[in-house]
């Protein structure tokens, strides 16, 4: 691989910025190994814990843009892990392994002195352990008292203030964080059945893919520009190469998918490395690392309506969408033509985001 997509976490060099993040399909080492051949920058395991998860069947139910999953974390024990999965994982792959672990402090004092001659890094979630960060401070004490490998917490979309999250890991030993976990609980209805389709005994599953994407970003760089010295890998809803560089750019320096390669099919990975230098070069970037340094600008919020949205006739195919969805009814067709009505017109933006033809510019 070449210079162009190479990364740096903590210490550690990708060959490129794309994992997979945990989940079903890194679940033991076949499927590691299998994900590995689509040539990933670095290899994440499925959250390993002190014991076996009990998972409901079914668990995972797809729509057209999310998956919903009622998983916990692995379904094999640790023995498992560190007595057949991770020895051969370290035979069959060369890129850097980052062992997710979770939960509490006391399973940390169990759990990594177990995995640690087998990573590169750890990944630690924290999504059962609730949202108090002393508690979490006091995991990431006993984690880095228990390591020298780097390591980096996972960021609970449901956190109060992840800014703080980020300052607490740096300032208690840890390297950074992933952000961010699924997003939960949500709720699957079968209509006909009167039922809930999937889920946990409450109903409930957890939501991830391309569907959290907008606040993944934007978690990602309010992390990122109020602790910049955070190593931050992102992670919710990448499905693209162009959603690598949105990510890059908002401040991450490295990145996770999982859903959308169930969704679409695992050679995903494949596809959007392959994609990575011709995206690049589509926006104007010489490399990821300049992907990663180039400073995000932010939008002058205005409060009065500067520019009315220009239709570009040429391209209308007057479908008429705009018109109806319009918020202030200020699109008209009237003879087979649009217009804009100047007085009614808020400059919201909805009709050139919706227009399928792009034939309506100027607002953003």
């Amino acid at each position: 691989m070449s210079q162009k997509l190479k990364t740096t976490l903590a210490g550690i060099t990708l060959e490129n910025p794309l994992m997979p993040a945990s989940g079903p399909l890194v679940g033991d080492h076949k499927k590691m190994i299998a994900i590995s051949q689509f040539k990933v920058g670095g290899m994440v395991t499925k959250t390993i814990s002190q014991g076996a998860a009990k998972v409901p069947r079914p668990c995972i139910y797809g729509g057209r843009d999310f998956i919903m999953n009622a998983e916990l974390w692995s379904e094999f024990g640790p023995d498992a892990w560190v007595n057949e999965f991770l020895p051969q994982v370290r035979e069959g792959i060369e890129i850097p392994l980052f062992i997710s672990v979770g939960y509490t402090k006391e399973d940390m004092e169990v759990l990594i002195p177990k995995l640690d001659p087998f990573a590169d890094a750890f990944e630690i979630s924290t999504h059962y352990v609730g949202k108090d960060l002393e508690v979490i401070a006091e995991t990431v004490r006993m984690i880095r008292s228990k390591t020298e490998k780097p390591f980096f917490m996972k960021v609970s979309p449901h956190l109060p203030d992840p800014v703080a999250f980020a300052r607490m890991v740096l300032d208690n030993g840890g390297n950074g964080v992933v952000a961010i976990n699924s997003l939960g609980p949500t709720m699957k209805i079968d209509l006909m059945k009167r039922k809930v389709l999937v889920g946990n005994e409450k109903g409930e599953l957890w939501s991830s893919g391309p569907v959290i994407k907008p606040l993944a970003l934007a978690l990602v760089h309010r992390i990122k520009k109020e602790v910049p010295e955070c190593t931050v890998i992102g992670v919710g809803g990448i499905s693209t190469a162009e959603d690598v560089l949105e990510f890059l750019l908002a401040g991450a320096d490295g990145v996770q998918m999982l859903s959308a390669a169930m969704l679409q099919g695992k050679d995903l990975y494949k596809k959007i490395i392959k994609n990575l230098p011709k995206a690049l070069d589509k926006y104007g970037f010489k490399s990821i690392q300049e992907v990663i340094s180039t400073r995000l600008e932010s939008r002058t919020v205005e409060y009065n309506l500067v520019n009315y949205p220009n239709i570009i006739k040429d391209k209308c195919i007057l479908c008429k969408k705009c018109e109806k969805l319009c918020p202030y009814f200020a699109i008209k067709y009237v003879d087979e033509n649009i217009y804009i009505d100047k007085d009614e017109c808020f400059g919201c933006g909805l009709c050139e985001s919706q227009c399928p033809v792009k034939a309506i510019e100027n607002i953003f």
